[in-house]
């Protein structure tokens, strides 16, 4: 790379001697998106699918893969929404506005997000990081407000420098690529080990097939079962059940945090999507923090949304060094302190789908629909003997420690990523081409 390269003076600042200043529009067509008449069912569960902008904001990748809604041909045809190729690059103009994706193949989507294909001489990941670097720089002048809308006007109006050389631009989005790749990679590791823990969880205490005194499976070597009544089916013979929150294996986290020094992160439940973490933005000092910002982290403790139809949990153990050392919670996460033996039965306990719709059914409020403590304590759980969940425990730490390991990589890799992106996109780095 060149350290000493000639700038020159330009509408937008310096930028390097021989990239061009060219508005958004210059570079790639834009495309408003559409939504079919909702009343008509043959618009409507085609194979097209069709993203919004909260589909975007949700998506914790480059790539959106997953829309709630999808739209038939027909849809297409009668109304403003258009299908655009793999590779447009989709950005929200309303709701979180200035989150971008790319489609990984054909989609549509509504009026809440605009399209953008690259033109020829332009590399389509280019674009997206350009763009990407563009929206972190507004948001670090502008308190958090990046366009109060966005329209046709804005990328007319966005001026943007770009290294005329295709060449230049495929090495710059390579090298932002390589980073991304890993993340994702990092990402879908969480989610098969994820599946793995719940799988082998369900095979002990959902099917009952933890290994007896013999090393066989319990219920199907013939385990004594018994019919308990609060939940409506047999359990192994010893077990009961038990509720959350009331200090059998768990007691509910109070607020507050330690003082500290210098800068933390904050995490919101905006900041979490499942169980990953996917915004790392949010610093706050302990004297300048939000009102929120009042939960600790602390080893053995697992921490759920409390809104309802919000899945995001995160959890935290003696290996947690980098979120116990940075991160504040919001008040929007209910915390659970859990038994040393308990952790990994509890956390998968609560990773289940079948947690969340109980979770949602305790909800209430006017507005803003959340589960409170009170409520909390009346989740049903399993409560097996002590001996089964201490042998439970270091079967499947090894998981939970590895994708503890892999949110501490990806958080590392998107502060090297987000360091470099307005170094390269600005020309204060640049490549060396052979």
């Amino acid at each position: 790379m060149k350290s000493k390269q000639k700038f020159k003076e330009t509408e937008i600042g310096k930028t390097p001697e021989e990239w061009e200043i060219r508005s958004v529009k210059d570079i790639a067509e834009v495309f408003l998106g559409g939504t079919p008449k909702t009343n008509v069912k043959e618009y409507w569960n085609g194979k097209i699918k069709w993203a919004s902008a909260r589909d975007v904001s949700n998506c914790n990748s480059r790539y959106i893969y997953e829309t709630e809604k999808t739209i038939t041909e027909e849809g297409i045809r009668n109304s403003a929404a258009k299908i655009l190729p793999k590779d447009t690059v989709v950005i929200t103009s309303r709701g979180t506005v200035g989150k971008l994706v790319l489609l990984p193949e054909s989609m549509s989507f509504n009026q809440t997000c605009y399209g953008l294909k690259a033109k020829e001489e332009i590399n389509p990941l280019f674009l997206y990081y350009k763009l990407k670097s563009l929206v972190i720089n507004l948001k670090s002048i502008s308190y958090g407000t990046v366009f109060s809308t966005i329209t046709m006007r804005t990328f007319d109006e966005l001026k943007i420098a770009i290294p005329p050389l295709t060449e230049e631009q495929n090495t710059i989005a390579n090298i932002l690529s390589k980073l991304d790749d890993k993340i994702e990679l990092n990402q879908q590791m969480n989610k098969t080990l994820e599946a793995i823990g719940q799988a082998i969880f369900k095979h002990w205490f959902v099917d009952f097939e933890f290994p007896n005194e013999n090393d066989k499976p319990y219920k199907s070597s013939g385990g004594e079962m018994v019919y308990n009544e609060d939940l409506g089916e047999e359990i192994p013979r010893g077990w009961r059940v038990g509720y959350l929150g009331d200090n059998i294996l768990t007691t509910i986290s109070k607020p507050g945090i330690d003082k500290f020094e210098g800068e933390k992160i904050y995490l919101d439940t905006s900041s979490v999507q499942n169980s990953t973490i996917i915004n790392l933005d949010n610093k706050i000092t302990f004297k300048q923090r939000p009102s929120r910002a009042n939960m600790q982290p602390r080893p053995k403790t697992v921490w759920f949304a409390k809104m309802k139809e919000s899945k995001k949990i995160l959890f935290f153990d003696d290996y947690s060094k980098y979120g116990l050392n940075n991160f504040v919670l919001s008040t929007g996460f209910a915390g659970l302190d859990v038994k040393d033996y308990a952790l990994c039965y509890v956390l998968s306990f609560i990773l289940r789908d079948r947690f969340e719709i109980e979770k949602d059914n305790l909800c209430h409020g006017t507005t803003m629909q959340a589960i409170n403590n009170e409520n909390i304590m009346r989740i049903r759980i399993l409560i097996p003997h002590k001996g089964i969940l201490e042998k439970f425990d270091p079967l499947v730490k090894n998981i939970y420690e590895k994708i503890s390991q892999y949110w501490v990589q990806n958080i590392i890799l998107s502060q090297i990523r987000d360091s470099l992106l307005p170094k390269l996109m600005s020309g204060k780095i640049r490549v060396l081409l052979r």
